[in-house]
């Protein structure tokens, strides 16, 4: 399967020292591997005392560099020749005793030979405990380390901070491997602010239940990563959904029934050059709701529901010159027919058709199969995960703006 994403076919040089973190390098190369990149390990004598080299040979499909000599053949490891493979190194988890060496030039194992001939950027992870990320001796190693241009990820901290924000424990992995993405994606919606609507809306009944559709956000929140990671400065709008956000450059608003996405909506476009409407809004609500939980009466219950406002129609009616709406139609039935009609009928630049006929997508699923529509034609899409499909659809975004 393809990949998309910054990582794609890059080479990964991934160090790890000895820390008890050091079982989570596992995860950062899974992680790697996943989003398309080819992965070195280069491991200190302290690191296998935490990490067995096969596990991670198995993870790589290649075997773990660890001394100058190889302890079968007497092969002699290349420092210089990792250097110049590389797009970047990774030294993920960096102990204390590490960063020292790193700061300083000790070049007693092969893990900090590696970093002296590398040639391509250089992300560190520290992990240590509080006290010891916090030492001076520590901090001002940090500083040296910038000032050689190399790229800190803070512990608990994120994208490329500073400051004592974190506890010394090293980031997570999906966080650390986002920081590398982020740094190879290109910057081409630099500057541009998207609008993106995700999730279900619940219209209340009473205090303990409500209207509501099992959209699970994912379509949403992947959009919502692929346009920061590429540059944009994004507002995600999401209904009641359990899923986090990744990205700095990703403002999150959450709200609950349609009524509050419509103004937040409304309140958001004016300032947006595109917005993409991927939520799944209630088209109806209750008309009144009740003050206590409504008790069984009776063989049946009656709830009167009224139109929410259109929150598509709505923007497409305010859309400005030079900005992009897209929406998002979901089928049971003639498809080309519907997605047409609301293409028109709700002043959209293209609008994201996908269906429940296609097995294992839409709904709380991971993988999607889209067709886009515009006044242009239509484009077919194969089955793919969510986070490629949301590539294609921002690369269709970027396009047009």
């Amino acid at each position: 399967m393809a990949q998309s994403g910054g990582l794609a076919g890059k080479k990964i040089v991934l160090g790890i020292t000895g820390s008890i973190a050091a079982y989570k390098s596992c995860l950062i190369i899974r992680e790697l591997v996943k989003r398309g990149a080819e992965v070195q390990v280069v491991i200190t004598p302290a690191g296998k005392e935490f990490i067995t080299p096969i596990t991670l040979s198995a993870l790589t499909q290649k075997p773990v560099i660890s001394d100058f000599f190889s302890q079968r053949d007497g092969t002699w490891h290349s420092h210089v020749a990792l250097g110049l493979w590389a797009d970047a190194m990774l030294v993920a988890p960096c102990t204390a005793a590490t960063l020292g060496k790193m700061a300083t030039g000790v070049a007693d194992n092969m893990l900090i030979t590696t970093y002296l001939s590398m040639k391509a950027p250089v992300f560190v992870a520290p992990a240590m405990d509080l006290d010891m990320y916090a030492h001076p001796t520590t901090q001002q190693n940090l500083d040296r380390l910038r000032s050689f241009g190399n790229h800190i990820i803070e512990p608990q901290s994120g994208f490329l901070a500073s400051g004592l924000e974190g506890k010394g424990r090293m980031e997570e992995p999906e966080k650390i491997v986002a920081v590398l993405d982020d740094f190879f994606s290109p910057k081409d919606l630099a500057g541009r602010r998207v609008m993106i609507t995700a999730g279900p809306t619940y219209e209340q009944i009473d205090p303990v239940r409500f209207i509501g559709n099992y959209s699970s956000g994912k379509m949403g929140f992947a959009l919502a990563e692929e346009c920061a990671r590429r540059g944009a400065d994004v507002t995600l709008i999401a209904g009641p959904v359990a899923l986090q956000t990744r990205h700095p450059r990703i403002q999150r608003i959450d709200v609950e029934s349609c009524l509050q996405m419509y103004d937040a909506a409304l309140a958001s476009f004016p300032e947006a050059d595109a917005a993409i409407l991927c939520a799944a809004v209630a088209d109806f609500r209750p008309e009144s709701v009740a003050g206590q939980k409504i008790k069984r009466v009776g063989q049946t219950m009656d709830i009167h529901l009224v139109p929410n406002p259109d929150i598509a129609a709505t923007l497409g009616q305010r859309k400005q010159q030079g900005q992009l709406l897209v929406g998002f139609a979901l089928e049971t039935n003639d498809e080309q027919q519907n997605a047409e009609a609301k293409l028109v009928k709700k002043n959209l630049d293209f609008i994201v058709l996908n269906s429940l006929r296609n097995k294992g997508t839409c709904f709380r699923s991971d993988e999607n199969q889209v067709s886009i529509i515009s006044a242009q034609g239509r484009r077919d899409y194969d089955k793919k995960s969510k986070e490629q499909v949301a590539a294609d659809i921002i690369d269709e975004l970027r396009n047009r703006l």
